[in-house]
């Protein structure tokens, strides 16, 4: 809701006490209006760069630099927390270092009601590898929160040269996906995505995109633009319902007790008696059927 690089334009005229005004307007208006169906949002995007932004001007910069990181965050978060007291809210970042780790520690010892950290992991210029992963992972999971892996890409085509610095420099006519790539992709978002799936902290992956040639024209999708289905797909649905999912036939004991390990989710429980759905919680849980 509040980012410097999608910015409007029209915002550069006033003041910068109007442009947080309007900011903050912006943000009572929509976490208002759509409580209820949307309760989880990205409050503010790519905070560590903000104030140092100086590709072009824009209205979130200039207050940012106003009023500094820490301000800047406190405001747009209790506007949206006056809102809708029940939203998860999201700070989000593109810079994985020790410098956005630094801010979270000082929004959190000034009371900054996050609820969860957005990590953005658009890797166009080469997967991150285990090492890295688990390097940010520790990073972030010294502040006990829910990690949200916001922006992943992992792409099938020829990778981004690596003396880019701003993703978005890099402007082809086409960006194709090969079938070696789709052999790589699918290594790798098999690889990250069963780590970040063991990790007690992190609670959601946002693939970007579905379909190839959405940003960049990078093949970075599950399916190609002809909406054809590549193998990162297939690698996906073979965890997600497959290895992912517990199904087990059961029996009970001598007392019509059974027990079972398995993952976090909705479960069915079939009987020639009848069927109950239940959602068991983290660690050992407990659950009495009973014929009424």
């Amino acid at each position: 809701m509040c980012w410097h690089t999608v910015c409007a334009p029209w915002l550069l005229k006033y003041s910068n006490e109007e442009i947080l005004s309007r900011q903050l307007d912006r943000i009572h208006r929509e976490v208002t209006s759509f409580r209820g169906e949307i309760d989880m949002w990205d409050v503010i995007n790519e905070v560590v760069i903000m104030p140092d932004f100086d590709r072009y001007d824009n209205a979130v910069t200039r207050i940012c630099r106003d009023r500094g990181r820490l301000a800047l965050v406190k405001d747009v978060f209790a506007a949206a927390r006056e809102s809708n007291p029940d939203a998860v809210l999201l700070i989000n970042d593109f810079n994985t270092s020790e410098s956005y780790a630094h801010l979270l520690e000082k929004l959190l010892e000034a009371g900054v009601p996050i609820g969860a950290i957005g990590i953005q992991s658009h890797q166009h210029q080469g997967y991150w590898g285990l090492d890295k992963l688990q390097e940010v992972l520790a990073r972030f999971s010294r502040f006990g929160l829910p990690i949200h892996f916001t922006e992943n890409t992992l792409v099938s085509g020829e990778i981004m040269p690596g003396h880019i610095v701003d993703l978005n420099d890099w402007q082809v006519d086409s960006w194709p996906s090969t079938p070696e790539g789709e052999a790589r992709q699918a290594r790798e978002i098999t690889e990250m995505y069963t780590a970040l799936f063991s990790h007690p902290l992190v609670e959601a992956i946002t693939t970007w995109d579905f379909t190839d040639g959405c940003w960049l024209k990078a093949p970075s999708g599950v399916v190609r633009e002809d909406n054809s289905i590549k193998p990162a797909y297939e690698a996906l649905e073979s965890l997600i319902h497959g290895l992912w999912e517990t199904h087990e036939t059961l029996c009970t004991d001598g007392d019509g007790w059974l027990s079972f390990t398995g993952f976090k989710g909705d479960y069915t429980l079939k009987t020639e008696e009848g069927t109950v759905s239940f959602r068991p919680e983290t660690g050992t849980h407990t659950l009495r059927v009973e014929k009424t």
